[in-house]
């Protein structure tokens, strides 16, 4: 099955505390084309925080969106300025995380409830910079989980002149589950988000949810515009070489990977980065190969690691699997 790829999208969900700009500048080395999402921010670590830690990148990681989290308009306003002036290429709305302590701040998944609120931060995110303000929800919310209560939110913000929605294909249940449970237990609908793509056909509109391979990817795009993968890019992040496929480019090798990354962490390095920090983000690196496990035990909990070990590490995996 082939897809055209030139009016399609496949990009790395945002993950608390694991699409950071070490795991981002990773993640580019597999694959040119996906679109890179930062962890969830909130506008409180922007206006109140360290705003050059929490929004510095790499050049390298365009095509690059920064997820905000927040419900106040003049906030939430001047965080997408400071996207447009960091280089950011889009800013987008976090409508979708479930947890308790986002609830508490008016931030997530909550907000599908107030479609007026999400549509009035569009409209004066979008008056205030040239970058795209997009949307990422749910199907749904609690008991609020019929397709029409998706489409009267989408209807809504689009009117707001949003005009790009990244679906997670699950119900959000805001009391019982955690966000993890949150992540397995709704069942996924993607037949309701195809519903979107035909009801809405003038908007675009990206999956997330469940998929774990390239055939996945492909199956889905034959009906939406986009896919979002999570947790399959991060544990098997070789997940994305594969992906080249898709756009008929060649696929590169684990080494080939690894020849590029070291010149980049020993820049990190003479920087004052700790190398186990970024380390943390590697361990899936051999996903499915003979000697993967030995490769997370010398990367894991190693305050003391240094570039040498990682090397040796790698080789002895390599040896291992010399196609690899």
């Amino acid at each position: 099955m082939k897809i055209d790829m030139s009016n399609k999208r496949l990009s790395v969900a945002p993950m608390i505390d694991w699409t950071t700009t070490d795991y981002r500048y990773f993640a580019r080395l597999f694959n040119p084309h996906v679109y890179l999402y930062t962890e969830m921010i909130s506008t409180g670590a922007l206006l109140y925080g360290n705003r050059a830690r929490h929004l510095r990148f790499a050049k390298e990681e365009h095509p690059l969106v920064l997820q905000l989290g927040g419900a106040d308009t003049t906030e939430m306003t001047q965080c997408a300025q400071f996207a447009q002036q960091y280089g950011y290429d889009e800013v987008n709305i976090n409508v979708g995380c479930p947890s308790d302590r986002v609830q508490h701040n008016k931030i997530g998944a909550c907000l599908m409830a107030e479609p007026n609120t999400v549509a009035e931060l569009v409209q004066h995110m979008q008056a205030a910079v040239d970058i795209p303000v997009t949307v990422k929800h749910r199907i749904g919310i609690d008991d609020f989980d019929s397709y029409e209560f998706m489409a009267q939110f989408v209807q809504t913000v689009a009117d707001s002149g949003c005009t790009r929605f990244i679906v997670h294909a699950r119900t959000a249940w805001l009391q019982g589950l955690s966000p993890k449970q949150n992540r397995e237990i709704p069942p996924l609908r993607y037949d309701d988000v195809y519903r979107l793509k035909q009801d809405f056909p003038e908007l675009t509109i990206e999956i997330n949810g469940g998929i774990e391979t390239v055939e996945d990817i492909k199956t889905h795009l034959q009906y939406i515009d986009g896919v979002m993968i999570g947790r399959a890019f991060y544990h098997n992040p070789y997940l994305l070489a594969e992906a080249n496929s898709l756009w008929n480019q060649p696929i590169p090798k684990r080494s080939e990977i690894l020849a590029q990354l070291y010149p980049h962490l020993q820049s990190q390095v003479a920087k004052g980065e700790p190398l186990s920090t970024m380390a943390r983000h590697y361990l899936g690196l051999f996903q499915g190969l003979s000697g993967a496990r030995k490769w997370r035990q010398a990367l894991s909990g190693k305050p003391s690691l240094t570039i040498a070990d990682i090397e040796k590490a790698a080789n002895e995996v390599l040896l291992l699997n010399p196609d690899a």
